[in-house]
């Protein structure tokens, strides 16, 4: 075969190989012209690939071999672009081994416009051309060769990138006014093109090289709102997802541009002109960022805190505010700006803390801030504590307090707030807030999860309260000691180990017993439960509350014995141990009362007499010992009542019962018999008592015990010392008398008895409102007793001759003693009438009995004799009729219930005068039955 026909052969190959796919057309008959446009199939096993040196080899030795081939200008462009593509793999290699060349491909172009200035395919060729010139650093060759493709070709598909290109050649030659201009000149093209967003951004560059920089922001917000505009997917101001590499680069590149043109501006301020649309806004808080951040990188601090805080003004509810308004506190708090920080936390907690509207906006916006908003509510609290601690002042304490509550309103359940609620209570305290903080202290101490903090608090509640009370008076600090005694119950039951825990109950139990609560006792003994066992001294204390609540609940058997342990635990010659003691000699004394109130006389006894033996000293023993002498005198004891008297007596002569004693001694010695004892007694009380009825009662009780015991003499005395003592009543004066009369009659002392007798009767008589029923009952008796004498005168008068002259005088006896016995009967006494009565009576009798007796005249016949019997038996009888008249009259007084020994003399009499009516028995009998 021919060479120039072999390398047209081997050309068609290549052809068909290099530019299959750019045709679709169908095959045309197999000539060589045909071949240059024909699309050959190369199967795989059959045909290998080229390699681009062999294909080079080819193409060069086809030119040189068929210089006049019809595919001549075909295979020198090809041959361009196989040198193009061998120096674009070397420089796509990187390998650093190999340098790429251009010039083959520049210089094979450059050919093949001169074979054939007028291909219709030049402008591709112009197109390599540049791009070669470009890669071979011939910049300024490379741009006249692009001005020469759009100026010749301007519907070159190449068209795009030609202008893109020359944008960037005159945009590196710093020709930026013409580079503008042809980026301008991409964008008027399609808004799709591969170099639409390049040229948006790089003509964006070049107005701001121009210092036009408010048309540059146009650009570079356009390529903003090509590649972020809706991609703001939550709060992470950093996510971008979704861009490659080259547009991420891209973008930040555009905010870092925008941000300079924002900044030659007037920063943040010019922001919100260029937001225009609704795409713009979702990805405004990138260019406050964006701005905030160049600011800091130029050490503008206020202005890059103004510019993140500014976005957060603009748009409070977007779901990145917080992160900007966080980066803000960052920013004064890196400069030192303390005061600038705080105000920036308490802007930034007022928006993004609690249930306002951010949350309902932007419910994951919120939860991402929490963190923050937590982290500063705790700062501002311990910040303004801070101050408070210094300055003392109370609108510090006050912003303090806020800010604690605020954090623990928001977040109580976070692992912090137990020790920020425990700050809470000391800020509190420290301001002299003392009910709020103990409210906190407690709230500390309970409501959380034990923590380290958890008994300190419960104790400080405790101080809290303590400290109220001084504040406090009456019925206010009782109610508060109620609430600290159950705030420190509670702290007992939460932690029994603390060490406070002793005395902190030891305290409770003093307190609930100066309540007078019940729940006193069981405190203290949990006290004395407490294992290790508690102080001395807090046993002390503890034992003391048993002791009182037991006394003052009436079981003094307990409160003995705890009073003996107190003792026990007390020093000999503390203060209060005297005091101990008497409280000991109490206790045994209650249980004597105790067991003297059931009834127990012989275990009161006992108790009251253990007295002595517990507390010899006490002051309660005398009272002991005086009361077991009663409860024996109610046993009957006599003996034993009566000594345990008259030792009380000895041992405690000044004693204030002493005065009562003797009245007890008395009764005793009364019951054993010994009459002058009691007598003797009953004079000492007479003595001794200031009060005027005991005293006389007394005295009046020696007498007639004196009397009792056959001391006449004694009783005597006694008797008209009374009288001297005290004359009045009339009643009693009359009485005294009249024992002393009685007394006097059985000494044989008439004269004295009826002196005594004569001295009732007139004073009787002369008592006046005075007279008693006694009274007139001695008066009467008095009466008669005064008759007496009359009357033995009467007896003694014999009738005998001369009988008128006896008669005459015993007549005259007896009217007198009638006239004295007619007095007594008419007193109203039922006992002196009826003896009266009876003695008239008798006196009638003995009268008519005298007649008949008396004396006969000497020298009577026996006639005369006979007759003077009988007229002296008719003289007689109106006497016995009038002795049985009046016999009746004693006799009747039965109807009215008196049936005293004169009417009972009566009927004796009766029986005698008038035997047929009075001397039988069933009349007799009868009568009896009546009376009865």
């Amino acid at each position: 075969m021919q060479p120039n026909k072999l390398a047209a052969i081997t050309l068609a190959c290549l052809l068909a190989g290099c530019a299959g796919k750019r045709s679709s057309r169908e095959p045309e008959p197999p000539t060589l012209k045909s071949l240059a446009g024909r699309q050959i199939d190369v199967q795989a096993d059959p045909v290998a690939a080229v390699p681009e040196e062999k294909a080079i080899a080819a193409y060069r030795k086809f030119l040189e071999v068929a210089p006049n081939a019809p595919q001549r200008n075909e295979a020198m462009r090809r041959l361009g672009d196989l040198e193009m593509d061998t120096a674009d793999n070397k420089l796509a290699s990187g390998d650093g081994t190999s340098n790429p060349d251009y010039k083959a491909a520049i210089s094979r172009y450059q050919d093949y416009l001169k074979a054939f200035p007028n291909d219709p395919g030049n402008d591709r060729v112009y197109y390599q051309i540049a791009r070669a010139q470009e890669q071979s650093g011939e910049l300024e060759n490379a741009l006249k060769t692009l001005d020469t493709l759009v100026g010749q070709y301007p519907k070159t598909p190449f068209l795009e990138e030609a202008q893109f290109r020359r944008g960037e050649m005159l945009f590196s030659l710093r020709e930026y006014n013409k580079a503008e201009k042809a980026y301008a000149t991409v964008l008027a093209g399609n808004p799709q093109g591969n170099f639409h967003e390049r040229a948006l951004y790089m003509q964006g560059w070049s107005l701001f090289k121009q210092s036009q920089v408010e048309e540059a922001l146009k650009s570079f917000f356009g390529v903003l709102d090509l590649k972020v505009a809706n991609r703001a997917g939550g709060a992470e101001i950093d996510s971008l997802e979704g861009l490659t590499r080259a547009d991420r680069e891209l973008v930040e590149d555009t905010f870092r541009v925008t941000s300079l043109s924002l900044a030659s501006l007037n920063g943040a301020e010019s922001i919100p002109s260029y937001v225009t649309s609704d795409e713009r806004k979702s990805y405004e808080f990138r260019v406050y960022q964006q701005l905030g951040e160049l600011y800091i990188k130029q050490e503008r601090t206020k202005d890059a805190a103004d510019a993140f805080g500014a976005f957060a003004k603009r748009q409070p509810l977007h779901a990145q505010a917080p992160q900007l308004q966080a980066r803000v506190i960052d920013i004064y708090q890196n400069a030192g700006f303390a005061t600038l920080a705080i105000d920036a936390k308490k802007d930034y907690v007022s928006r993004y803390g609690g249930e306002g509207e951010f949350r309902k906006a932007n419910p994951e916006g919120w939860e991402a801030a929490q963190p923050l908003v937590k982290t500063h509510m705790a700062e501002l609290a311990r910040h303004h504590h801070a101050l408070a601690q210094k300055s003392k002042a109370s609108a510090d304490y006050q912003e303090a307090v806020r800010w604690y509550r605020a954090y623990l309103g928001a977040f109580p359940n976070d692992p912090d707030a137990a020790q920020n609620n425990f700050l809470l209570a000391e800020l509190l305290r420290e301001d002299n807030r003392f009910p709020e903080a103990a409210v906190e202290y407690e709230k500390t101490a309970y409501q959380y999860p034990t923590h380290a903090r958890s008994a300190d608090a419960g104790y400080s509640a405790l101080l809290s309260y303590a400290a109220q009370e001084k504040r406090l008076q009456g019925a206010e600090a009782q109610a508060l000691q109620r609430t600290a005694v159950d705030s420190a119950l509670r702290f007992a039951k939460s932690f029994p180990a603390d060490t406070r825990t002793p005395t902190v109950l030891t305290n409770t139990a003093e307190k609930l017993f100066a309540l007078r609560d019940e729940r006193a006792e069981l405190v203290a003994e949990q006290v004395l439960a407490l294992q290790p066992v508690a102080p001395a001294t807090q046993r002390r204390v503890a034992w003391t509350v048993v002791a009182h609540s037991a006394f003052e609940s009436s079981r003094f058997d307990r409160a003995e014995k705890a009073y003996l342990e107190v003792l026990a635990l007390t020093p000999e010659k503390e203060a209060g141990r005297n005091e101990l003691v008497e409280r000991v000699a109490a206790s045994v004394y209650k249980q004597g009362e105790q067991a003297r109130a059931a009834g127990k006389l012989r275990d009161a006894v006992g108790h009251f007499n253990r007295v002595a033996v517990v507390a010899p000293q006490s002051a309660v023993r005398a009272n002991a010992q005086y009361d077991a002498a009663a409860a024996l005198i109610a046993l009957k004891d006599w003996d034993l009542a009566a000594s345990t008297l008259e030792d009380f007596r000895t041992r405690f002569p000044k004693h204030p019962l002493q005065a009562e004693v003797g009245g007890k001694l008395a009764v005793a010695y009364m019951e054993k018999g010994q009459w002058s004892r009691a007598a003797g007694e009953f004079e000492r009380l007479a003595a001794s008592s200031a009060d005027v009825k005991v005293a006389r009662a007394a005295l009046w009780q020696a007498a007639e015990l004196h009397e009792k015991g056959g001391a006449r003499s004694l009783a005597a005395k006694t008797y008209e010392r009374y009288l001297k003592q005290y004359p009045d009543p009339l009643e009693t004066n009359l009485e005294a008398r009249w024992r002393l009369a009685q007394m006097a009659k059985k000494d044989g002392d008439a004269k004295r008895e009826m002196a005594l007798m004569n001295d009732i009767y007139r004073a009787d008589a002369a008592g006046g409102n005075a007279r008693t029923n006694r009274t007139r009952y001695l008066g009467a008796m008095a009466s008669l007793a005064l008759v007496e004498p009359t009357y033995e005168a009467y007896k003694k008068i014999q009738l005998v001759e001369p009988l008128a002259k006896s008669l005459k005088l015993k007549k005259a006896k007896m009217d007198e003693v009638l006239k004295a016995y007619s007095a007594a009967a008419n007193s109203g006494v039922a006992d002196a009438a009826t003896a009266a009565t009876y003695h008239i009576a008798a006196i009638y009798e003995d009268f008519g009995k005298a007649l008949l007796s008396s004396q006969r005249p000497k020298k009577l016949s026996k006639l005369e004799l006979e007759q003077y019997n009988l007229m002296l038996e008719e003289q007689a009888d109106p006497f016995n009729e009038k002795s049985t008249e009046l016999h009746e009259i004693n006799a009747k007084r039965t109807a009215d219930g008196i049936y005293d020994e004169w009417v009972k003399k009566s009927f004796v009499a009766l029986k005698a005068l008038r035997p047929v009516r009075y001397g039988k028995t069933e009349k007799s009998e009868a009568i009896v039955d009546a009376i009865r």
